[in-house]
């Protein structure tokens, strides 16, 4: 597969700590940030897919937002999450 080169800009701080991970890893900074945005992309579309599974649910026991929110506050509770 081809590859095209991009320019990005980064704040020096931030150039640093890739350069120093990617030193750590034996990688190439492009490697790195390949990874970095092929794991971005990954749990994007595996939080997508989550709430697609939830809107689904919601609409086929015919929930509403305030019945999704109480069940959340109610699990929350019973998990000790709230005071």
């Amino acid at each position: 597969m081809p590859t095209k080169t991009v320019n990005v800009a980064f704040k020096e701080e931030l150039l640093r700590d890739i350069d120093r991970v990617a030193r750590e890893e034996s990688r190439s900074r492009s490697e790195l940030l390949r990874g970095a945005a092929r794991a971005y992309i990954n749990r994007k579309d595996r939080w997508n897919s989550i709430f697609n599974i939830g809107e689904r649910l919601v609409e086929r026991c015919g929930l509403t937002p305030e019945d999704v929110s109480s069940e959340i506050r109610e699990h929350r509770v019973d998990k000790g999450s709230l005071q």
